[in-house]
């Protein structure tokens, strides 16, 4: 880096004058005969001259400025970033999250038996630092006052940045420049410290559990791993503030629990101070895919099977109500926010959340979310939402978690004819339905009967690897007249020795069929045309949700069409197949 700034001048060096007085007391010591103290003293006398020459010079520079030439990173003004691995560690990934400027290590220590992760950002000087320090506190105004039509962010950062250092008279080189960017941008616009991780597209969840301790992390190939990031006590309270703050929420000692939603569409849960959390002010934070996850990734995943996806498919056309079940970090709102992709185009849905987590690919979506209560006015709850719903003719209603009394109103949608999705907090159909039938969600027997499917989710380990598998699909058939008890049976089943799902009897299928009119023959020529859909799309790696949703929604506009394409398409592949009639 070629960095030079002014400094006053006598704060690194003594003045002149007193030198010159020193060194005219040791040239009459020497006495006046003594030619080459003479000499040594108008040397010494002549440098600091040129010293305080020197600084009027850079003084000068001050006043007038310096001129700044910006121009993108190249790779030659890098690398920004450098890491030494720990001893006793070794390298297993390295990988970039905010390509040229941050990237990560995860390393593994065999002594320990541990994994860990290194948030790697640019490097910072000494000098950098103050210069950091300086130009955010003068940057602050600009920002609140630059209009956001005017430019791009990135734009007015780099504007700013460079109108200061010119202004500050320095010259640094675009690596610096870029440095001190990428920091402005982190700690403005993105989430400071945390940004790194927010933008790694492998964190499920980031977990803060008080001052000084080390984040964690889940991730997707690592499971649970420790990072190098720590807050200290103010730094940490000031971060969960503004998170709040970010998220159009209200956090203080009196109220020190809040749930929100970031800008990036993650859901975080706050508290702040020591209030309720003795360690201090803590954090959790839930990241979510830029892009939702369709069937095809699901199955993919062998979170789910073809035939039960084609089950699904099948089903939700035919306006059957489903409830995903699972414990934490099972995957059911991601199973639900993937199956929903199967409803039929133009269907009215209508969605209700405590916090935005569902995201649909469908043209006549209204969403709603829950509400405290302001200065003004009251609460906004599910009950309320729900309530309105009803007033919107909604064919398609999904409720991101019943809790309590919402289910009532959930199931009593159900009764007159609206589809409902949701999702609960339970391990086994059995738990579903006494949570449902008990304290505090009281749904009545008689109503709870209305729900037609119920897929119960669960984390496993294989291989040392966390995934999610459907457990059990069910099916709820009605009440068992001699019993008075609700009547159900599975429609799948996973086995965990295999890894692999089991299909049973479906009555749901039954039912379709009769409602339909069709023949045996008909409903598994269509279950058939449906798996070889999704198979398709499997084979040709088509999991966006915008062309996943765009063939599902041909499909309905005219299946034959799209049958007909695909086999033409796997006669292409395949020469040796029999060309279609």
């Amino acid at each position: 880096m070629s960095a030079t700034t002014a400094t006053s001048m006598s704060d690194t060096e003594p003045s002149p004058e007193t030198d010159w007085d020193s060194e005219r007391g040791d040239r009459s010591s020497r006495g006046r005969g003594d030619t080459a103290g003479r000499e040594g003293f108008f040397e010494t006398a002549a440098a600091r001259l040129e010293a305080l020459r020197h600084r009027f010079d850079v003084a000068a520079e001050v006043v007038r400025g310096s001129s700044l030439s910006t121009r993108p990173f190249r790779p030659t003004d890098g690398p920004v970033a450098t890491f030494r691995v720990p001893d006793g560690e070794a390298e297993v990934d390295r990988y970039w999250v905010n390509a040229p400027f941050a990237y990560v290590v995860i390393t593994y220590d065999d002594e320990a038996s541990e994994r860990y992760y290194y948030a790697v950002e640019p490097d910072l000087d000494s000098f950098e630092r103050e210069l950091l320090a300086r130009i955010k506190t003068d940057i602050r105004a600009p920002l609140m006052y630059q209009s956001d039509d005017d430019a791009s962010t990135d734009d007015v950062l780099i504007e700013e940045l460079a109108r200061l250092i010119e202004t500050y008279g320095i010259e640094v080189d675009m690596g610096t420049f870029h440095t001190l960017f990428y920091y402005l941008k982190r700690d403005f616009r993105g989430f400071g410290k945390l940004d790194p991780l927010l933008n790694d597209a492998h964190i499920e969840d980031i977990s803060c559990d008080g001052y000084e301790l080390p984040i964690f992390v889940y991730h997707d190939q690592y499971t649970d791993i420790q990072t190098n990031i720590s807050f200290g006590e103010q730094e940490l309270d000031n971060f969960v503030i503004r998170l709040a703050q970010q998220s159009g929420q209200h956090i203080s000692v009196g109220d020190p629990m809040v749930e929100a939603t970031l800008e990036d569409g993650s859901r975080a849960e706050l508290s702040l101070g020591r209030e309720v959390t003795p360690r201090g002010s803590a954090f959790t934070i839930r990241q979510y895919a830029d892009d939702p996850f369709t069937p095809i990734d699901l199955i993919n995943y062998n979170t789910f099977s073809i035939e039960q996806m084609a089950y699904f498919w099948l089903c939700i056309e035919h306006n059957k109500s489903l409830i995903f079940a699972g414990g934490t970090a099972s995957g059911k709102t991601t199973s639900m926010n993937a199956v929903s992709m199967f409803i039929p185009p133009r269907s009215k849905v209508l969605t209700i959340e405590d916090t935005r987590e569902l995201s649909l690919y469908h043209d006549n979506w209204l969403s709603s979310v829950t509400r405290e209560q302001m200065d003004e006015g009251s609460d906004i709850d599910m009950y309320d939402l729900l309530r309105s719903a009803l007033r919107h003719r909604p064919e398609y209603i999904i409720v991101g978690e019943v809790r309590g009394q919402e289910a009532v109103t959930l199931f009593q949608a159900m009764n007159t004819g609206h589809t409902t999705f949701s999702t609960m907090h339970a391990d086994s159909i059995e738990t579903v339905i006494n949570r449902l039938e008990n304290e505090p969600i009281n749904v009545p027997r008689a109503m709870v009967q209305s729900l037609d499917m119920l897929s119960v989710q669960t984390q496993v380990r294989i291989d040392d690897k966390r995934l999610r598998r459907s457990r059990v699909i069910g099916e709820i058939r009605g009440i068992d007249q001699r019993t008075g008890e609700l009547d159900y049976a599975s429609a799948f089943n996973w086995d965990a020795n295999t890894d692999s799902f089991q299909s049973n009897d479906s009555e749901l299928l039954g039912e379709i069929q009769d409602e339909r009119g069709w023949s045996r023959n008909e409903l598994l020529e269509e279950m058939r045309n449906r798996r070889r859909v999704l198979s398709y799309l499997q084979q040709k790696g088509i999991s966006d949700y915008r062309e996943f949703t765009a063939l599902i929604n041909e499909y309905y506009a005219d299946k034959h069409r799209v049958l007909d394409r695909i086999e033409a398409d796997e006669s292409v592949d395949d020469p040796t197949a029999e060309p279609a009639e």
